[in-house]
């Protein structure tokens, strides 16, 4: 840590220096001499990392050593407020920093009502969620709303309550604990992005004090949004067209608001350093409350350019190493996960490339993953896939994806023209063709989904639905086809199988381990009727998730053939998260293949993504490097379905819809 002091410039070992002894006098009147030389460390261990992003973005700006000031206090006090059970955890993880990235990993999404009612009441399915195998809860947005209409929670009125429906922060605390007790670790959704009008900080910019006026982005006529219109994209064409809203009562005469979600959503201005400092503030408090990961939502939109879409800016990743670095300060234990859904050369400086390898954020959604897996369940054709994931920039060392089918959000087809036109396709057909497959108007389709925000003039449009409705289940359920719903079942496992062998941590969201279909409530609720994706937010099942051991219901065949897929990647320890994944051409456009390079042996993957039985090479396991006998690691769980796949005349086949996992005999572990 001396070194990393003595090697920095002069102008940030000055700011260094003043930064510390501000604080000593409280720092040592307030901890022990330990304490104390702890805080010390970690400031001179991660100064510099904050230092150098802060003063580039914030540096030229008159009052800049009064928000440092500000921050350095913000940081004490949420070190001294850190619970002793949390400062263990610290330095567990940072004695074991891949911690997030091992194979044991599995990830768990739902909304706190919709899975249990309350925050207490999930303590009653902790049970649940501990045979399942699960090692990591994100629980959706749970932080105060506005009244009414909220976005689903991401309206947040308050970051220092918990939605009154839901509990209270000592619920969410106690919540923490226990999860840790079990090794769960807690992940929260942060709206760092925007807040709804109904915060305090809005009503008073709305009240016309200036202080706060310059939290958001305001004008006074439309000249300037005019100009920024013309670069921007709107999130929500539908029901939220356009970036600003005019407020007539807004400091007496009016002014637009920069809305670029709903007019209930203000966007916040990150050019103003305090309001940096009030959302450290909040990611502190958040993390002393037990949370572990931070899911930063909406992340490429917080800084704003003029001429630019203002989306994935370079200050928009300075401000996340800022954020970063003052966190492992306070909360080294704590991770950050991007919730950035964007194309792959932009999201991978989130997770931190260049000078900024290892520190950004921890962990990023793999979007492109999820697409890609469900356009290939509709085409039966794997080469976009390939294609796509081949060209995938690295994953940098110290980050690792999240993978997983299906979410609360819909699916938007970012297939770039380019990937489709590398293998043949119009891109523009293609993703009109995925639409209409979903939606359930292409000929011989499986789904049961819906358009979401189709736009008429560019005919775009993203997909709702469940991800047992979209393959196939609801309609083969309604339909009474059992050969079908046997289908449905195959391919559900199919895509959770290549989610949980792709490396990461793969997330499994609420019901689908059980097979919930479409809930078309929805539409009966004024509050969400507009909103179709509430279709694929149904109240957890219970009753459906009682049925899991009976291996003769849907929700038995499904919850198993998870729990098989569970056990295995827990024992393979080429899916710790550090290993690369590369993706293989093969012999056959029906059948996906990848392998993950580990020096406790390789896996190779091959996946069926055809109704009827494929084949391919078996030379592809040499060129995977698996050089002597393998085992299906699938195979050695001991839990169905059986695989049915087998090696002849120099030929692997699968089974309809079916994946094999393959290493050499001796790297199978456990």
């Amino acid at each position: 840590m001396m070194h990393t002091v003595r090697s920095m410039p002069d102008a940030m070992f000055r700011a260094y220096e003043r930064f510390i002894k501000r604080l000593e006098p409280r720092l040592h009147e307030a901890c022990t001499r330990r304490d104390a030389d702890l805080f010390v460390l970690r400031v001179g261990r991660s100064f510099a990392d904050f230092y150098r992003p802060f003063m580039q973005v914030y540096g030229s700006g008159p009052d800049v050593q009064q928000h440092l000031d500000a921050i350095g206090d913000v940081l004490l006090d949420a070190y001294l407020a850190r619970p002793e059970a949390l400062r263990l955890i610290d330095l567990e993880r940072q004695m074991t920093p891949d911690w997030f990235q091992h194979q044991q990993m599995l990830g768990y999404v739902c909304y706190t009502d919709l899975f249990a009612g309350t925050l207490p009441d999930i303590t009653d399915h902790l049970d649940y969620l501990q045979e399942l195998g699960v090692t990591y809860l994100h629980l959706m947005p749970l932080l105060e709303p506005r009244p009414g209409i909220s976005d689903g929670g991401y309206a947040v009125m308050s970051y220092h309550t918990v939605a009154p429906s839901l509990g209270t922060m000592r619920d969410l605390a106690d919540l923490a604990t226990q999860l840790h007790e079990r090794g769960i670790s807690l992940c929260i959704d942060l709206v760092i992005n925007h807040t709804a009008s109904e915060h305090e900080w809005a009503q008073r910019a709305m009240a016309g004090e200036q202080q706060y006026m310059e939290y958001y982005f305001t004008f006074a006529d439309r000249t300037l949004p005019a100009q920024y219109e013309t670069t921007l994209r709107e999130v929500f064409p539908d029901f939220a067209p356009g970036n600003f809203t005019w407020f007539e009562a807004m400091a007496g005469s009016g002014r637009w608001v920069w809305t670029t979600f709903n007019r209930f959503q203000w966007d916040l201005n990150y050019r103003n350093p305090a309001v940096f400092r009030e959302m450290l503030d909040i990611m502190c408090f958040l993390g002393n409350q037990g949370a572990d990961v931070l899911r930063l939502d909406a992340i490429p939109f917080i800084w704003k350019e003029m001429g630019t879409d203002c989306e994935n800016q370079p200050e928009t990743h300075l401000l996340v190493q800022a954020f970063r670095a003052a966190m492992r300060i306070v909360a080294p234990g704590i991770i950050f996960k991007a919730e950035a859904i964007v194309p792959p050369e932009q999201l991978v400086p989130y997770l931190g490339i260049g000078k900024a390898t290892g520190k950004a954020c921890e962990l990023a959604y793999h979007n492109q993953l999820m697409v890609l897996l469900w356009s290939t369940l509709a085409s039966r054709d794997v080469r976009l896939m390939t294609h796509a994931l081949h060209n995938m920039p690295p994953t940098p060392p110290g980050a690792t994806w999240l993978t997983y089918v299906r979410n609360h959000d819909d699916i938007g087809w970012a297939v770039t023209d380019q990937n489709a036109g590398a293998v043949g396709l119009n891109g523009f057909l293609h993703r009109q063709f995925l639409n209409d497959f979903y939606s359930g108007k292409f000929a011989g389709s499986f789904a049961a989904g819906a358009l979401f925000q189709f736009n008429p003039l560019t005919l775009d449009a993203r997909i709702s639905g469940t991800a047992a409705s979209l393959a196939g289940m609801e309609r083969a359920t309604v339909a009474g086809d059992f050969l079908q719903i046997g289908l449905a079942v195959r391919r559900l496992l199919l895509l959770h199988s290549i989610i949980m062998a792709f490396g990461g941590i793969p997330l499994l969201y609420m019901g689908d381990e059980v097979g919930l279909l479409n809930d078309h409530s929805y539409r009966d609720n004024a509050w969400k009727a507009r909103d179709n994706r509430w279709m694929h937010r149904p109240a957890m099942n219970w009753e459906q998730a009682h049925q899991r051991r009976n291996l003769s219901s849907v929700a038995g065949q499904l919850y198993t053939g998870l729990r098989q897929l569970i056990v295995a990647r827990k024992h393979t320890a080429a899916l710790h998260g550090a290993a690369a994944t590369h993706p293989m051409w093969t012999d056959n456009p029906h059948v996906f293949a990848f392998y993950r390079a580990h020096h406790g042996g390789n896996l190779l993957v091959l996946a069926n993504f055809h109704e009827t039985t494929q084949t391919v090479d078996a030379g592809l396991m040499s060129h995977a490097g698996l050089m002597g006998p393998v085992v299906n690691v699938l195979e050695r769980t001991g839990l169905p379905p059986q695989p049915l796949w087998h090696i002849g005349g120099g030929r692997i086949y699968l089974a309809p819809y079916e994946t094999v996992w393959l290493v050499e005999k001796e790297a199978v572990s456990g």
